[in-house]
């Protein structure tokens, strides 16, 4: 939906204040950034580096204590749950809510889904009643078989141990939105995989239905990068106002395109993902508006790095004379990337979340060398980084 006659002048919000970006580190922690963003701005380096750490965790060697120093520790709020406490304390301290991301990508099996169900409960209790912690999230892999999900989609028959399985994975869900409901705690709803996306939707949108009538509690994920995805969300708020229900939305690029059309391409079938980066731009930005225009079926979270679809959604905001501190608008960014964005927004007065993502150091490892691979593939965003932090340093030296 288009924007027609502005209220009031766009907002004057940057993103260039690095004195409020870097405001909660120390010389010496804002030394380590520099080396770490350095490491990656390096393609061959983080190949070589993701290579050469894989190959010591399988020979057992002992590497733990040097990634948690480096890492791990510009990524991760902890091992466990009770180690991310300073990480939600320092962000509180910038007034940026923490989202805490149970990274754990464990065995695919029944036992393995328990334990994870049980670890995002104690998550959401966390979050109870803490203004520091304003959402909870989980993946439905981590909950239930990829495998499953997908054979659900395909609507292949099922025998009868899958149908059990999946009343399972049914079920762990609705305890998940039920405990955060109960404790009104909002929770997020992951995108995967478009193979298995339509089964997960079919899922959230039933929580949904179930929790969201009074207050948005259940979150689900759009991936922008998707060919489909604006008629989507246009299809998923009709829907929810047609059952009388709030819809809540985390608003995203994209996370698998490498999969996606490599599979597309195995499968002899047309890329489900735009092709350019600017059809990407342009459906987030659009979907950022019809957000905006329907914001009282609608409660929105942008998950994005991106800082002109960012400032784009404050300018919507101040247009449309919406409050920075509505809480039904949230931006979020991952913990130890952007923080250039993060900590403006928030000095600035509006909503800022940040995902923080925690596990044991080993089981860890595979969303750390994503986000190793992210920033190499992501155009300029390790540099970016890298440049803010220098920027830094030099007017710190230059303060002295």
């Amino acid at each position: 939906m288009p924007i027609t006659q502005p209220i009031m002048k766009a907002n004057k919000i940057t993103f260039e204040d690095t004195s409020i970006a870097f405001s909660n580190k120390s010389n010496l922690q804002l030394r380590k950034m520099y080396l770490i963003f350095a490491s990656m701005n390096q393609n061959w380096l983080v190949k070589l580096g993701t290579f050469f750490i894989k190959l010591f965790i399988f020979l057992h060697f002992p590497i733990k204590k040097l990634i948690k120093s480096t890492v791990f520790e510009q990524f991760c709020g902890g091992e466990t749950l009770l180690e991310c406490n300073k990480a939600i304390e320092n962000l509180d301290k910038a007034h940026i809510g923490t989202i805490l991301d149970y990274s754990v990508e464990g065995e695919d099996n029944e036992s393995s889904f328990d334990k994870t169900r049980e670890e995002i409960a104690k998550t959401i209790e966390k979050a109870h009643n803490n203004t520091a912690i304003p959402f909870a999230v989980f993946k439905v892999t981590g909950i239930g078989s990829a495998d499953l999900l997908e054979k659900v989609q395909s609507e292949l028959p099922l025998t009868q141990d899958e149908s059990l399985a999946f009343e399972r994975v049914h079920q762990r869900m609705y305890e998940l939105c039920q405990l955060a409901a109960s404790l009104k705690v909002r929770i997020f709803v992951d995108a995967e995989e478009s193979w298995i996306q339509d089964t997960i939707d079919a899922l959230t949108y039933d929580m949904m239905d179930k929790f969201n009538h009074d207050d948005c509690i259940v979150y689900n994920t759009f991936q922008m990068y998707r060919k489909d995805m604006f008629d989507n969300l246009k299809e998923a708020t009709q829907e929810a106002q047609e059952k009388g229900y709030l819809l809540g939305v985390k608003l995203v690029r994209g996370a698998y395109m490498e999969k996606e059309r490599q599979r597309a391409h195995e499968g002899n079938y047309c890329e489900p993902v735009h092709e350019n980066k600017q059809n990407t731009d342009r459906d987030f930005n659009l979907a950022l508006e019809f957000a905006v225009a329907n914001r009282q079926a609608i409660s929105i979270c942008v998950g994005t790095h991106n800082e002109y679809s960012c400032k784009y959604l404050a300018d919507l905001m101040q247009q449309y004379e919406i409050s920075p501190t509505d809480k039904h608008f949230y931006f979020a960014q991952l913990l130890g990337m952007s923080d250039n964005i993060s900590y403006n927004l928030a000095n600035a007065g509006y909503n800022v979340a940040k995902y923080v993502p925690y596990g044991p150091v080993e089981a860890v490892m595979p969303y750390l060398f994503r986000r190793a691979a992210e920033n190499t593939s992501v155009a300029g965003q390790a540099s970016r980084e890298f440049t803010l932090i220098k920027r830094e340093m030099v007017r710190r030296k230059r303060a002295k």
